[in-house]
């Protein structure tokens, strides 16, 4: 005992060396069990929005094993701190994907690593679920046959908007002649639908304004400055962390109008407004699927089941329901929902799957109306069905405004043009193919 307790605990000086930090679910009871690894960030610039998604996705979990499991297979979940830094998540990727078993399914939680991460899955046979990050490209199944942009791109968020100002100004032919800024995190994440935007420039004659900013973005006052100068008609705002709420305070020094500026989906949770508040009122954000839900069954199942038995993950249960921590349900609920299709296709109730036969899963899920009602999803998700080809599923989003104090939808769903999309998705898979010599497949 004494002997196996001094490994544990040299194991664990050694990844702190190494900078990584492990936790995760106490070792389950004898049993079958899945292994589930998470990398996640709740240390560093960008923790405050890790945070909330990482509580989102462990909470799910636990919820899965306090109700006995997938068809009685329990989750072994763990977590791995990247601090969401490129690097560290490919370090995490490398030593979690063979424990306990092997990993069947992996979320890298960010463009960068996504990146870093493609071709090893490829090789590893370890599908990769990029819930609404990079690269959006991968929602052509036909080169990306690993990765799955599940519910939706960047690119449909980013079209979703485009179309939300252009309906504001009466029809996208008004839109001729005006001037939008993109004001954009300098990174892979930041400058991926600029493409996609310059088509739409392009299209309907609007001027594009392209303005980076150096991130973690803490320092914006050159481009606010630019922004005074050049007077906009709208913002679109890639910002990450720190990088949103800055911008938001900027704009109010500059007196630019809050209500015309757009954020992505990953600049519009409560952590990039509340310190703004008032001065944010009127920021509007797109959501492809999940926003902030507190009425939906599956948030309250989570706090009569978990929070009031005092085993939540968050340390405030207020958040649960808030649009990062229920980014994170739906990231569990996806990896989960493709275990349960591949154990039920491959006739293994109560076994566990391999990362071949997820794969499978994911090019053919096919969530329901009746499957979210009965998952508790209701209000969250629109139906979802993913083919060879189409490794999203999903090409709608919605507008959500921020009224001083939460996040209010003001928006119908809105679906992306197909055609735009895919247009700027499969120009950019066909260049990777001929980079990394893939033969496209033909997709039946």
């Amino acid at each position: 005992m004494h002997h196996t307790r001094i490994l544990t605990k040299l194991a664990g000086t050694l990844l702190a060396a190494a900078g990584i930090a492990l936790t995760g679910a106490p070792v389950l009871a004898q049993g079958v069990s899945q292994y589930m690894p998470l990398v996640t960030y709740r240390t560093g610039p960008y923790g405050p929005s890790g945070t909330p998604a990482a509580n989102g996705l462990d909470d799910y979990y636990k919820l899965i094993n306090a109700r006995g499991g997938i068809n009685g297979v329990k989750l072994d979940y763990e977590e791995c701190e990247t601090g969401y830094d490129t690097a560290k998540t490919v370090e995490c990727y490398e030593r979690m994907k063979t424990k306990n078993g092997g990993a069947v399914v992996f979320q890298p939680w960010s463009t960068g690593a996504t990146f870093a991460i493609t071709e090893k899955a490829d090789t590893d046979k370890i599908p990769l679920l990029i819930l609404g990050y990079g690269r959006g490209d991968s929602a052509n199944g036909k080169v990306f046959n690993w990765v799955f942009p599940v519910g939706g791109n960047y690119e449909v968020g980013d079209d979703v908007i485009l179309q939300a100002i252009g309906k504001r100004e009466g029809g996208m032919d008004k839109l001729k002649g005006k001037k939008i800024a993109l004001v954009y995190h300098d990174s892979p994440y930041g400058k991926e639908t600029i493409p996609l935007i310059k088509v739409r420039a392009q299209k309907h004659g609007f001027n594009l304004i392209e303005l980076p900013v150096t991130p973690p973005g803490l320092e914006q006052k050159a481009t606010w400055l630019q922004v005074r100068r050049d007077k906009p008609d709208y913002i679109i705002l890639r910002g990450y962390g720190v990088m949103t709420p800055t911008a938001l305070k900027e704009a109010q020094g500059v007196g630019f109008a809050r209500d015309r500026m757009y954020g992505s989906w990953w600049a519009g949770a409560e952590t990039d407004v509340k310190d703004v508040a008032d001065g944010a009122k009127g920021y509007n954000a797109v959501v492809l699927q999940s926003t902030a839900n507190r009425d939906a069954k599956v948030i309250k199942d989570i706090l009569s089941e978990l929070y009031a038995k005092g085993q939540g993950t968050a340390s405030n249960k207020s958040e649960v329901g808030d649009v990062l921590y229920v980014r994170g349900l739906l990231a569990a609920l996806f990896s989960s929902e493709a275990i349960r299709t591949a154990q039920e296709h491959f006739n293994k109730k109560g076994q566990r799957v391999t990362g071949e036969e997820v794969r499978w899963a994911l090019e053919n899920l096919d969530i329901t109306q009746a499957r979210i009602d009965e998952l508790g999803f209701n209000g969250i998700l629109l139906p979802i069905k993913t083919s060879c080809a189409d490794h999203m599923g999903s090409y709608k989003a919605r507008i959500s405004t921020w009224d001083g104090k939460e996040w209010k939808l003001s928006s119908d769903w809105i679906e992306a043009d197909r055609g735009i999309v895919d247009g700027v998705d499969n120009e950019s898979s066909a260049k990777y193919a001929a980079e990394h010599k893939i033969t496209p497949r033909t997709c039946q």
